[in-house]
């Protein structure tokens, strides 16, 4: 995988206002942009994620339908979660496996970092493909507020389905499973 670009910081000439809510942060700041211009933008702070692509050994994706209060909607969506402090992405990932889907892996592959909403937050999301799963006999306890179903499909299935548009996949685990095929060699 090729390197990332180098950053090219503005600069915060002022911190106008900030709210926290849960795992993230909203700020109002006065910045100067590299190219000179100044102005006030939003920004929400966010401490980063992780994402897995499970793939059983008979080949099927392991993901999720999980109810999203923002679109208020059902997604299909891979596992994932939002990194603690100081965590690790790899261990958050193994994780959250444990905890959303019910497996664990012994083999992980990078899939690489993306940027999900750069025009307003600064979440980077490292995503994973997990593979040689086992299916855990009695999976940790997951957040109290995730309301989700475990499912598995072959990858044409799920290739139909973000094809079709007829059910919601999130942009996430849409250049997730890009990367995961471009590895599998579908």
């Amino acid at each position: 995988m090729a390197p990332l670009p180098a950053p090219e910081p503005s600069k915060v000439l002022e911190t106008l206002e900030t709210m926290d809510a849960r795992k993230i942060r909203f700020e109002r700041n006065r910045i100067r942009l590299p190219m000179g211009v100044e102005g006030t933008f939003g920004i929400i702070r966010h401490p980063g994620a992780s994402l897995a692509v499970p793939i059983t050994a008979d080949g099927q994706v392991v993901i999720l339908r999980q109810y999203r209060f923002a679109v208020q909607a059902r997604l299909l969506e891979f596992p994932a979660g939002t990194l603690e402090e100081g965590e690790d992405p790899l261990e958050s990932m193994q994780r959250e496996l444990g905890e959303e889907a019910g497996y664990s892996a012994a083999r992980w592959d990078s899939l690489g970092p993306m940027l999900p909403c750069p025009g307003y937050s600064d979440e980077v999301i490292h995503c994973f493909m997990a593979r040689e799963l086992t299916r855990l006999e009695h999976p940790p306890a997951g957040d109290d507020d995730e309301d989700l179903e475990v499912i598995l499909m072959s990858p044409s299935e799920l290739d139909s389905r973000l094809a079709s548009g007829d059910e919601w996949l999130d942009g996430k685990s849409v250049t997730a499973w890009f990367r995961a095929k471009q590895l599998l060699g579908l």
